[in-house]
């Protein structure tokens, strides 16, 4: 969901249009225009004239707020050119002249009368008051054309976002779930007794990818325990191997994108030199530093094999993640992979906000 922004610039501009232009300067000059004998000790003098600047320029409205903009947004200038033409010419003469006629009905035997009865019938277009009109309302229909096209651009820009999220989110359930039945597989194979207890684990692992990862964000302690799982599981796989994941001191109620480590966890396990021979070791570890997550993880290598760290040859893992750091922490993120002949690493940064 979009939220409001706090200032509203076009707001704020027509406000200070109406302050400043029709209730300072226009009144200012129908006073002048007027030739009323001059109170004393009055700095704002019948205020029925502003009153009028007001109630004479109220028309403007619909042309400035709706009309003007929604011809921008068509792109239909030959039509806001001829609506501006006619709103600033003929409606705005009779305008002035119906307005006029009602006030001087209104002020009858005040001293502001003889003015709006005078505006009525000898009514003459100042070139300078319509031209300053035309400036300051058309103005007005930009500012709110651009502050419009700009949350219409930022709604598209979020639910493509939010569309490319969830393609890589469903992109990720089935890989994960493809490569945890194929573990399962193996544990049934072996005859273990503790088939049942992982299958149950595995249960629980399915439910939170399936369930728990439907929403934007997850506890950073459920994606812990995840991963947690995930480690044990392999574990038993290899009971050979040095497989292990510590966390540091890790806040409460802190919230990350979902599954967003298991790409490079897969990528270690794939890899991995422990699947071929014993007394290999895969460690992972995450922790948090000044405000920064830090997820490290690690794998041995046999001699004789070496994974490209290019994206495109490394599957849908580090594809998908890339994609989704760019899209959840844009300039705020660091994958860094590293590998020698015996030795592969990734370490990921997320700078929170």
């Amino acid at each position: 969901m979009l939220k409001k922004p706090i200032f509203n610039f076009p707001l704020v501009f027509e406000l200070l249009i109406w302050l400043l232009y029709i209730c300072m300067y226009k009144y200012s000059y129908y006073l002048d225009q007027a030739r009323l004998p001059l109170i004393p000790d009055s700095n704002f003098p019948y205020l029925q004239i502003c009153l009028y600047s007001i109630c004479s320029t109220l028309y403007l409205i619909p042309y400035y707020r709706w009309a003007a903009p929604a011809l921008l947004l068509r792109k239909r200038y030959w039509l806001l050119l001829l609506a501006t033409i006619l709103t600033f010419t003929i409606v705005t003469h009779y305008n002035i002249i119906v307005m006029a006629w009602l006030f001087a009905k209104c002020t009858g035997g005040l001293v502001v009368h003889s003015f709006f009865l005078s505006l009525y019938q000898n009514y003459t277009v100042s070139l300078d008051t319509r031209l300053i009109d035309i400036i300051a309302f058309l103005c007005i229909a930009f500012a709110r054309f651009s502050a419009q096209s700009e949350v219409r651009r930022h709604r598209i820009e979020t639910d493509h976002l939010q569309l490319q999220l969830s393609m890589l989110k469903t992109q990720l359930q089935p890989h994960f779930l493809f490569n945890t039945l194929n573990g399962l597989y193996g544990l049934s194979l072996g005859g273990s007794k503790d088939t049942p207890r992982f299958i149950l684990l595995l249960s629980q692992m399915m439910q939170y990818i399936l369930y728990d990862c439907d929403s934007e964000s997850v506890n950073l302690g459920d994606e812990v325990t995840f991963l947690k799982g995930y480690f044990e599981l392999e574990q038993q796989k290899f009971p050979n191997a040095d497989i292990s994941f510590e966390t540091g001191d890790l806040p409460d109620g802190l919230q990350i994108p979902p599954l967003l480590f298991l790409p490079l966890v897969e990528n270690s396990f794939k890899h991995g030199k422990h699947k071929l021979a014993d007394d290999a070791r895969v460690a992972a570890r995450l922790s948090l530093n000044n405000n920064q997550l830090i997820f490290e993880i690690s794998n041995d290598l046999l001699s004789n094999t070496r994974t490209e760290l290019k994206p495109k040859s490394s599957g849908i893992g580090l594809v998908n993640i890339r994609k989704r750091l760019d899209l959840y922490y844009p300039d705020r993120h660091q994958l860094i992979l590293n590998q020698t002949d015996t030795l592969y690493s990734a370490t990921l940064n997320l700078q929170l906000a």
